[in-house]
């Protein structure tokens, strides 16, 4: 369980959040790396995970993409392993993201693990989403630089960088400490001996991928439907001419479409789809089976791939989202979502109410049954 210690939420969102970076001291006291070198090695084997390494020897970068089936000739000079995605293959850096829930859940994208030796880092650069940069076993100095113009640099195709600034921050970071940086702001980090680092990143999406996406779920849907219609057309001197008022309706017919029901059926889908969703294996439980297996202190063990999210859908109900699943719940069941979708394994509380339990079955049986959580026996 990781914990913010002295942390206020409240005061950070209003002095911080998107304004300013901002270094924790201590924020996690005692910190405990969920994983170690050896450990990120191995996920960086894998074939469906995204990891690189990227070294340096004198002025010379290179960056290498995996998966890697050996390290040795990729690893020289001053390097840094990275993998992204650590929250979707182990528990404890998926444990890790709850410490950051004063965070809507649909704004995280993932957590980002590094490694690197002594010197190593991936040099200056900006990032356009916000970052939690927590720092793991040895230590790191970080520089920030201020929010505004900055030179582009690429010196390897796969590396954007920018030209050396005046840093607001310049400190060295060791274990349990949290570096803030929002969208923009340069930064650097250079390791002064053998590092771990977590990375916590939070999306906001532009508006192509946005329209883009909201595109493609209406080609699949077959939904928005809507035609322009033009019923007071009167002549014109030129054919050729798109008049202002033209402009206006196919501007409103577009609008329009952000009006329908299916808009917030694509908006919880798009809010809470992962890079790539888990391919599960379907179950065939029925209600009284799952209420007996919770009812006997047994957990439910959640797929690690799936962020849960949710929608109002009237003043009883909300729709509850795992990407192109989704499920009408009772708000009362709120509190008990809300930990099936935060804890990886998730057992019954002290405090349901039998009436509550069956309820709560019911309504996430068919995302049981589709792989969200399983059964551990």
């Amino acid at each position: 369980m990781y914990q913010l210690n002295a942390f206020d939420p409240q005061q950070f969102l209003q002095q911080h959040w998107q304004k300013q970076p901002v270094l924790i001291r201590g924020g996690f006291s005692e910190f405990l790396d969920p994983l170690d070198e050896h450990d990120l090695a191995g996920l960086a084997q894998e074939p469906d995970i995204d990891a690189r390494i990227v070294s340096r020897q004198g002025d010379n970068w290179q960056v290498t993409q995996g998966p890697f089936t050996e390290f040795s000739q990729h690893c020289q000079g001053q390097w840094s392993l990275l993998v992204q995605g650590g929250d979707r293959y182990l528990d404890e850096a998926s444990e890790l993201l709850n410490a950051f829930n004063f965070v809507p859940r649909w704004r995280v994208d993932d957590l980002m693990v590094s490694f690197s030796v002594p010197g190593a880092g991936v040099g200056p650069h900006l990032d356009q989403y916000d970052v939690f940069i927590i720092q793991g076993k040895g230590s790191r100095r970080w520089q920030v630089g201020d929010k505004g113009q900055h030179q582009q640099t690429r010196p390897h195709p796969r590396l954007s960088q920018v030209a050396a600034f005046k840093p607001l921050i310049d400190e060295v970071l060791t274990a349990g400490d949290i570096l803030y940086i929002p969208p923009g702001f340069p930064h650097c980090g250079e390791a002064l001996e053998p590092c771990l680092n977590y990375s916590v990143g939070f999306r906001a999406p532009n508006q192509q991928e946005l329209l883009s996406s909201l595109a493609d779920f209406a080609l699949q849907q077959d939904a928005f439907h809507q035609r322009y219609e033009d019923k007071g057309l009167a002549p014109r001197r030129f054919a050729g001419e798109v008049l202002s008022t033209e402009v206006e309706c196919i501007r409103q017919l577009i609008q329009a479409s952000l009006h329908q029901p299916e808009f917030e059926l694509w908006l919880g889908e798009f809010l809470s789809k992962g890079p790539e969703m888990a391919e599960t294996q379907t179950q065939n439980i029925r209600a009284p089976e799952l209420a007996a297996y919770l009812l006997a202190a047994k957990p439910l063990q959640r797929q690690l791939e799936y962020k849960g999210v949710w929608l109002e859908c009237n003043d009883s109900c909300i729709l509850l989202h795992f990407g192109e699943l989704n499920q009408q719940v009772d708000k009362a069941l709120l509190p008990y979502i809300e930990t099936l979708c935060t804890d990886t394994v998730w057992y019954k509380p002290d405090d349901i109410s039998e009436i509550s339990l069956t309820a709560l079955c019911h309504s996430i049986l068919p995302l049981v049954n589709a792989g969200v959580w399983e059964l551990t026996e």
